[in-house]
């Protein structure tokens, strides 16, 4: 399993590399804003079993 994974943010276009917590279950869902324009969006993380990763992201 990963620890870290990306997305791309939707306000400015900057590949975002967030930290994955393997602890907190296989759905995850969090506001964080963009470090680089600073405007939040809710993230999403899901692992499968398999453990791949898939994380996007939204508005808030």
């Amino acid at each position: 399993m990963k620890d870290e994974a990306s997305y791309n943010c939707d306000s400015c276009g900057e590949e975002i590399v967030v930290p994955i917590d393997l602890t907190a279950g296989t759905r995850q869902e969090y506001v964080e804003d963009c470090p680089v324009c600073c405007r939040p969006h809710v993230i999403h993380v899901e692992i499968d079993d398999d453990g791949d990763v898939r994380v996007w992201a939204e508005r808030e």
